[in-house]
């Protein structure tokens, strides 16, 4: 009461509401958007979700600077570092701005902002670079960094929290608590201004003081060279913060203390580094491939998940022919029953992230093996029982013949190439020598780039290489590999099958408008690993993908791969067009020694080859065979020019109401 009346006082507003932008090329920074609205609304302040491509910061950033919100930018790293699609006008944007004179060092002084980067550390040349540029080109602008940039890591093993939502929920947090203190109007101890090495906060008394001082006078003109925002994750600034306790001035005395635990941790974390690049860390200090994340994308997609980094799934045509209506290229091309067939993989890690990858780029990346290991024992055992499994739920569906079921009970054939790379996997020499003690025939297939692991690999029953570009270039631009020496290792990898005694197998997948101008270039290649086989295939259009610009557009139709493989053979003397499969757009091309007498034989007898795969491991591997140990005769149906185009007259061919042709692919 004043004078009898009463005074209201209007309550000051500290922060008038939060901006999420995200820029996400898969949807997950979008997933972490949503969430983090979910946390900001708890505290009762407006919040609003802005795609980043639809946001102009000509007209719309100098806006924040007075508007007294808070901005979060959640932003992925893409391809060689690159933003998304959706990010790049605002980051080609925000890097012509920082480095403007135009727009000067205090262009958004006033916004407050903070950063959380989605990345994979296997590429290691350019982790979260769009993370970190765009928290540096805003500071560069005048900005205001209100919490530490966070840095989500895809991969589990170097990820410090285990996975990359743990990563996030860890700075929500570290989010949330800072977003609490502004609206009660509190001051951070450390504006994110200091220069490298040394944090003004840390000082006592007298010292912060002339400091501040001295600060206040440079703060016009900022120079990034000089000084750049502090480089803390949220990480190591909630580790202070357990050091510092509550209080954000510490005690000269005190900082010998913290100096000394701070340099213990990164010790530690140094000898973990250490132990892993030399591969000493036990088994039992590893971590899981599969994170529960990824476990419901993959088990969403029709996975049987396998302990902690394997998977099987159903084949369509294993389903096929089932119920009669055909088998796929392999059956034509060598004989395998579709419906007998297992796919499964003994590795979901991949270390490349193909524009065509079916598998919409949700299996993890890695250039070594760096996981928690299962045993192959185990691995084999649960795989055919998910595969038998499934096969189960197929008792009694319309169409399916009894005869059939009961064979389709019994794996006779193992198709390594459900997705990733199963080279990879350590004990690979070992589950495949389970498979052959278990009278099952092996498909490997490997992306061409592991050259030591094809040498060292034991017998198998075909090997494949994917050849999916005849230049580094194309390659690069397809592949996307995460060796930076990928080119190397894939010439190397063709070396290495070209020594292999048993059958080999070059596959080509054609990507109209990308790989299909190359014919000589693949004819050298050819050259250089010398395969029994070439299987060309058009690509398979899987449905639209955040994760990759693959269209419709880019499937040739089957007679351009019929083209592509005549101009092809024209170029390689010792091969010749010998099989065809019309329904999954694909014609295989086989070495001349295969034919015999006039007549192919690029089927495989799998009774004989078990019989010689068992003699070799009797042995200890000094018995060894070659591919024309275990070849058969090529029916008529199956080869090149043939009326039935590769399907197999026994059974019955079924078209989709409504379409005439089917030219998808497999």
């Amino acid at each position: 009461m004043t004078n009898g009346s009463l005074s209201l006082q209007k309550k000051e507003i500290f922060v008038s509401g939060v901006k999420i932008f995200y820029g996400s090329q898969t949807g997950t920074a979008k997933g972490f958007a949503k969430v983090l609205a979910e946390a900001v609304a708890s505290l009762n302040l407006p919040v609003e979700i802005i795609n980043l491509k639809e946001y102009d910061p000509d007209d719309h950033l100098l806006e924040e600077a007075t508007s007294k919100s808070v901005c979060a930018f959640l932003v992925a790293t893409y391809t060689d570092g690159r933003p998304t699609e959706s990010a790049e006008w605002f980051c080609k944007w925000l890097e012509e701005a920082s480095s403007d004179f135009r727009f000067g060092k205090t262009y958004l002084k006033g916004m407050r902002y903070a950063v959380f980067g989605l990345g994979n550390s296997a590429y290691v040349s350019h982790f979260n670079k769009v993370g970190k540029n765009v928290d540096k080109w805003l500071w560069m602008l005048g900005a205001h960094r209100v919490v530490a940039r966070g840095e989500g890591d895809c991969d589990v093993v170097r990820s410090k929290r285990g996975s990359i939502e743990a990563d996030f929920r860890a700075w929500r947090t570290k989010f949330i608590s800072r977003l609490r203190a502004l609206c009660k109007g509190e001051k951070k101890s450390c504006g994110g201004n200091c220069k490298k090495g040394k944090c003004e906060s840390n000082l006592h008394g007298s010292q912060q003081k002339d400091l501040a001082s001295h600060t206040q006078d440079e703060s016009h003109h900022r120079d990034p060279e000089e000084e750049e925002p502090c480089e803390s994750t949220s990480e190591e600034e909630c580790g202070a913060e357990d050091h510092q306790s509550l209080n954000s001035v510490v005690d000269v005395e005190d900082l010998g203390k913290i100096m000394d635990h701070m340099r213990k941790e990164k010790r530690e974390k140094e000898q973990q580094e250490e132990k892993r690049s030399l591969g000493k860390i036990e088994d039992d200090e590893r971590r899981a491939m599969i994170t529960p994340a990824l476990r419901e994308a993959l088990t969403k997609q029709g996975y049987q998940l396998i302990g902690s980094h394997s998977g099987v799934k159903l084949c369509r045509w294993t389903k096929s022919m089932l119920r009669g209506r055909g088998g796929c290229y392999k059956h034509t091309f060598y004989g395998i029953e579709s419906h007998r067939c297992m796919e499964t993989t003994p590795s979901l890690a991949c270390a490349n992230k193909c524009v065509f990858c079916w598998r919409h780029h949700t299996n993890p990346v890695g250039t070594e093996w760096r996981w928690k290991m299962d045993q192959p024992e185990m691995i084999l055992q649960e795989a055919i029982e998910n595969h038998q499994n499934m096969i189960k739920q197929f008792k009694g569906v319309p169409g399916v013949k009894a005869e059939r079921f009961e064979e389709g009970m019994k794996v006779k054939h193992c198709a390594l190439s459900l997705v990733g790379e199963p080279i990879m996997y350590p004990e690979i020499n070992k589950f495949l020598k389970l498979l052959h003690q278990c009278k099952i025939s092996s498909f490997l297939v490997t992306n061409a780039q592991f050259p030591v692991e094809i040498r060292n690999l034991k017998p198998v029953t075909q090997l494949y290489v994917s050849v999916d570009a005849s230049t580094k270039d194309s390659l690069k631009k397809i592949d996307r590999p995460l060796f930076k020496d990928f080119w190397e290792r894939f010439l190397d990898s063709l070396k290495a099958l070209a020594a292999k005694q048993q059958r080999t197998v070059y596959r080509l997948t054609l990507v109209k408008a990308w790989n299909v101008d190359e014919l000589q270039a693949y004819a050298e290649l050819v050259c250089l690993g010398n395969p029994d086989f070439i299987e060309v295939k058009g690509v398979t259009y899987c449905g639209e993908s955040s994760a990759s610009s693959l269209t419709m557009a880019n499937v040739p139709w089957h007679e351009e791969v019929v083209r592509f493989v005549r101009e092809l053979v024209d170029l390689i003397p010792d091969y010749e067009i010998a099989c065809e499969h019309e329904h999954s757009n694909c014609l295989l091309i086989a070495h001349k020694k295969f034919k015999i007498d006039r007549e192919w034989w690029t089927w495989i007898d799998y009774n004989r080859f078990q019989e010689l795969v068992q003699e070799y491991e009797n042995s200890g591997g000094s018995k060894t065979f070659s591919t024309k140990d275990y070849m058969a005769k090529t029916p008529h149906w199956a080869l090149f020019g043939a009326r039935e185009r590769g399907f197999d007259p026994k059974d019955k061919r079924y078209q989709r109401k409504n379409k005439s042709k089917d030219i998808s692919g497999c």
